[in-house]
């Protein structure tokens, strides 16, 4: 029989654990978790129509499940809808946009391990995001709206 009092608890946030913060149009992100050591970030974004993220290489491996709306990338033809799940293998590099006419929150779960490398137009690396600092600016962004300071899991 296992001993349930030695072994890790689960962890728990409901919807409303942690704040949405806004990002300047209405679009919103949630940090979930994060994991220093692994380089890991798990958020929830929602994006309003017309949403587009700026080119960028991920470093390491991207898992995205689409609770609703619809999302797909400039250099590929598949359209992300509610129910899609999509692998994005370490060195993938995409521009993410939410698909013209959509008229719903595109709603997603992304699991990011390493960085993303933000891009300009000639693939010059402008910005890196990775755990510390989408943790830092989920933090300040937080501050800035008003939210007391958020538990994300595995923050310390």
């Amino acid at each position: 029989m296992v001993d349930l009092t030695t072994l890790p608890p689960a962890l728990h946030r409901g919807e409303t654990d942690l704040p949405e913060v806004d990002l300047g149009d209405g679009s919103t992100i949630q940090l979930l978790q994060v994991d220093l050591d692994q380089g890991l970030w798990v958020l929830r974004t929602r994006f309003q129509p017309g949403y587009k993220v700026q080119t960028h290489r991920h470093t390491g491996p991207v898992y995205a499940f689409t609770l609703s709306g619809s999302w797909h990338y400039l250099e590929y033809p598949e359209v992300n809808t509610a129910g899609s799940y999509l692998f994005e293998p370490a060195g993938s590099t995409h521009t993410l946009v939410v698909t013209e006419g959509c008229t719903e929150v595109t709603d997603v779960f992304f699991a990011i391990y390493g960085s993303n490398l933000n891009l300009d137009a000639d693939g010059n690396i402008t910005s890196v995001l990775d755990a510390p600092s989408v943790l830092a600016a989920y933090r300040a962004l937080c501050a800035a709206q008003g939210f007391a300071p958020p538990a994300v899991i595995g923050a310390p």
